[in-house]
């Protein structure tokens, strides 16, 4: 389970590292109308059904820059603003743990909730549980760190295999969805928020 970042001290995310890349995108698309729930919609299958959705392609964008993501180059699991993440376990006990460790743990924890038909009914009319959305909160944090750590660790490999379009885009709409459903914390975003204003100035 995710738990509280631990701050050695603010520190955001340069602007020169991204400010010349931040118009490249992969869409036009307006991200307001992507993350409003529609009308007649129920909130809980809107939720559901983007959580399901961003966590497939960021599971897939972090995939594609795995190889840099080792025990060498990531011994912690870290984020904008000097943030360790830790992790943990079923025992309740804090994990410091690599990258590749904690990332692995955060997005297999996330398939699970995923595929758990008491979590997230697939079927027609079936009710979500009590808490479900306590659950996608954390499940939104988890998602935000992945794309966090990558921005702060990353960047300039994202860059080389030409990714940072399909960063962009789905950061701005993931921190869009997530400021418009109230799922994360403001002390989550702060480090990145810079990042965040940049990305929605290019809209």
């Amino acid at each position: 389970m995710p738990n509280k970042a631990k701050k050695k001290k603010k520190k955001k995310l340069a602007k020169t590292a991204y400010e010349p890349y931040v118009r490249h995108r992969i869409t036009d698309s307006d991200m307001l109308a992507l993350t409003a729930l529609p009308p007649g919609v129920d909130r809980a299958e809107w939720l559901a059904s983007n959580t399901v959705a961003f966590f497939k392609h960021i599971n897939l964008l972090s995939s594609a820059l795995s190889e840099f993501c080792t025990t060498s180059t990531c011994p912690t699991a870290c984020g904008p603003g000097n943030t360790i993440y830790f992790w943990t376990d079923e025992h309740g006990r804090k994990l410091k743990c690599s990258a590749p460790l904690y990332f692995d743990y955060a997005l297999s924890y996330i398939q699970e909730l995923l595929t758990d038909e008491d979590v997230f009914p697939t079927k027609a009319g079936a009710a979500f549980p009590t808490g479900f959305f306590l659950l996608v909160q954390k499940v939104f944090l988890l998602l935000f760190r992945t794309l966090a750590h990558i921005y702060w660790s990353h960047y300039n490999e994202a860059l080389a295999l030409g990714l940072h379009p399909h960063l962009n885009t789905m950061f701005a709409h993931l921190t869009l969805f997530c400021q418009h459903h109230a799922l994360l914390e403001s002390e989550d975003t702060e480090p990145l928020q810079p990042l965040i204003t940049a990305l929605r100035r290019q809209r």
